[in-house]
């Protein structure tokens, strides 16, 4: 039996800190839900017509985040069910010491917008004594705004980037500096839009929220639901059936949501049971909806948060960023879906009965009005217009369709319930860009990023140097091996930071810190982002805080760390794909030396390559594999997305004896199911 809408809500905000919400009393609800709904429309209407002055929209952005975060999250888990003390120490339910914060917060967010932009440039580097005691108190509150909403990691982050920028002088070797005092740091972070108001927050304010809003309503008219429709028509009748609409289903549902957790819970509700019940073990059902929905945040057109900061970072259109995502996207779900086939011919799972099935043209019959948000939203977004008008225009569609719609019409109730989660769901990520901004902040403060950059390229040539004597010049040359050096240990540390921070605030970091150094070794600049973008993802499904794994496995009844290690197995095409498109970046489509050659040679030998990996990993091709082929399918896809001609015919020629064994195998025995 499918998980009711209760049930998953519960796992959602279980292993979701971002909308781990309080319950309010109804009438510190109804005021909660007005302010809400006001950020909205907010929003909304800025979206349509025309954004403030720069400083002052993010100001009231950061002022309604902040001030409602202190409403809407308790001061630690165990202050969910808290009874109120006293009206007097917890007026409307809520503690004293939260309404006081969230109102030193609006004060302390919209002291800098209200300073007249000739009188802030001259007191920039002269801070008044005003300035500091607001920008401390700024950036205490947004440290504790953010350890309720997103956890300890990123407010520990940003708490030792601040000691690096005032003690420097102490530094070990290269990473000294003159130092700062705690005045200087405040009047960097506080006062100029390199800090706290800077290109995060403004992302966030600009084009995430609105996003944000549009999955919510697209959801709500029930765009969703078609999508997982079309999902179980286009591969429900095929081998391990349930297992394979999982994963286009979150595809589908991931190009409007941009949560890897959010798309968890609302696709394997419907899809983990239905492989329980085929003969799918809990542990791998559960994997394979964790591993499934990660692609959600590289799903075009909509992605993760971290899609709209490299507007900013790399200063090209949206459109850019969304035809760059299409094939790397395309092999995540390949992958995981490859493995998917080869584990159910193994198993001998059947597919989806023609009873099983939805009526796919009745789906459409009662739900084809909903797709006119997208296709609107795609439409303005392809014209060239700004991500925030089609949001605009997506917004406003739904908000029709939802409420003209007679098959499943809206109510104003929740027209004003959609308008007050999407704003509820945005806080978190609002929270986490602002305190990424003291990060990003004290990196062009002291400028530590190109330090670090040093520290890493050393380290990889010299690696790269000792490896040379064993490794052949014709499949790799010393440049060659000092790039991979340098990706893994890049690739290493975004796992590393995304296990305790999210997507967005580990792309931020990485961005600023881990991409110079891809870039001082030739790497295209949008190739460097979508590397470290694409590991920061991965973190969702790597042990030991793999979030969407937790929540899958929640929902499927299956041990946590085994469902994330076979998450993990299963996304581990996304481990490889990065690696091909810095070394062929024409996978990207839009790199500067795009060539289709070198594009569909880099297809091919990717494709081939996680197939042999999925093999290798699932221990099934045409017929089982033995040991020895499994190293060698493992070897042939190293080999293949190697740049070099000769590594890939090497990997080819690895395959070989392999296909040779299992075709005549294969025709002696017959694969069962």
């Amino acid at each position: 039996m499918e998980l009711d809408e209760a049930k998953a809500r519960e796992l959602e905000e279980q292993f979701d800190s971002e909308i781990r919400f309080r319950p309010l009393a109804p009438l510190a609800g109804r005021l909660v839900g007005v302010l809400l709904v006001a950020l909205s429309i907010f929003h909304y209407y800025t979206a349509g017509f025309g954004l403030l002055p720069e400083m002052i929209h993010r100001g009231i952005h950061l002022s309604f985040v902040l001030g409602l975060v202190f409403l809407v999250f308790p001061f630690s888990r165990r202050g969910y069910d808290q009874p109120a003390i006293s009206s007097l120490l917890r007026p409307l339910g809520i503690s004293i010491i939260d309404w006081l914060l969230a109102i030193g917060a609006v004060v302390a967010v919209l002291h800098v917008p209200l300073i007249p932009l000739d009188d802030l440039a001259f007191r920039v580097g002269n801070p008044t004594t005003t300035d500091v005691v607001l920008g401390g108190l700024l950036i205490l509150v947004l440290l504790e705004a953010t350890r309720r909403s997103v956890g300890w990691p990123l407010p520990i982050i940003a708490l030792i980037f601040m000691a690096y920028a005032i003690y420097g002088p102490s530094m070990p070797g290269i990473l000294v500096h003159p130092g700062a005092s705690f005045s200087q740091l405040v009047d960097h972070l506080y006062l100029t839009t390199q800090g706290i108001y800077g290109i995060a927050l403004g992302v966030v304010a600009t084009y995430v929220f609105h996003f944000v809003l549009f999955g919510v309503f697209a959801t709500r008219i029930g765009l969703g639901q078609l999508f997982l429709d079309c999902a179980a028509w286009v591969a429900g009748r095929f081998a391990g059936g349930p297992a394979k609409v999982s994963i286009f289903g979150s595809a589908l549902f991931g190009m409007i949501s941009g949560s890897s957790v959010a798309n968890t819970v609302t696709v394997g509700s419907l899809t983990i049971p239905a492989m329980k019940r085929l003969g799918y073990k809990p542990h791998f059902a559960a994997a394979v909806e964790a591993a499934s929905s990660t692609g959600g945040q590289i799903m075009p057109p909509i992605m993760g948060a971290a899609a709209f900061l490299m507007i900013e970072f790399l200063n090209l259109p949206y459109t850019t960023i969304i035809l760059a995502a299409i094939v790397p996207a395309f092999m995540h779900f390949f992958g995981v879906l490859i493995q998917v086939h080869f584990e159910a011919k193994r198993t001998g799972l059947r597919g989806m009965t023609a009873e099983e099935m939805p009526d796919l043209k009745e789906a459409f019959k009662r739900d084809w009005p909903t797709v006119i948000p997208l296709v609107v939203l795609l439409g303005v977004l392809l014209s060239g217009y700004t991500p925030y008008l089609a949001a605009f225009w997506g917004i406003t569609l739904c908000v029709l369709v939802g409420l003209l719609n007679p098959r499943k019409r809206m109510t104003f109730l929740e027209l004003f319930e959609g308008l007050r989660d999407g704003a509820k769901y945005a806080l978190a990520v609002g929270a986490a860009a602002a305190t990424v901004g003291i990060i990003v902040g004290v990196v062009t403060l002291t400028g530590v990023g190109f330090k670090i950059s040093y520290i890493v390229t050393s380290t990889a040539a010299q690696l790269a140097g000792w490896f040379e004597t064993f490794i052949p010049a014709a499949l790799a040359g010393p440049q060659a091996l000092t790039l991979l050096f340098t990706l893994i240990m890049t690739g290493i540390v975004c796992i590393l930071m995304g296990c305790g921070i999210p997507t967005t605030a580990n792309y931020i970091i990485m961005a600023t810190i881990a991409a110079p150094a891809l870039g001082l070794l030739g790497v295209e600049p949008i190739v460097a982002h979508f590397f470290v973008f694409y590991y920061g993802v991965l973190a969702d499904i790597t042990p030991p805080v793999a979030l969407a794994a937790y929540a899958a496995a929640g929902m499927a009844g299956a041990d946590p760390f085994k469902t994330g290690n076979t998450a993990f197995r299963l996304g581990l095409g996304k481990v490889l794909v990065p690696f091909v498109f810095v070394f062929s970046p024409s996978l990207l489509l839009v790199t500067s030396d795009f060539s289709w050659h070198a594009f569909f040679v880099a297809l091919i030998g990717c494709v081939v390559g996680i197939t042999c990996l999925g093999a290798a990993l699932s221990g099934f091709l045409l017929v089982r594999t033995k040991f020895w082929e499994r190293i060698l399918l493992i070897l042939a896809s190293v080999l293949l997305i190697a740049p070099e001609i000769y590594s890939s015919l090497l990997g080819a020629a690895l395959i070989i004896p392999v296909l040779v064994r299992h075709v005549i195998s294969a025709r002696r025995a017959p694969v069962p199911g």
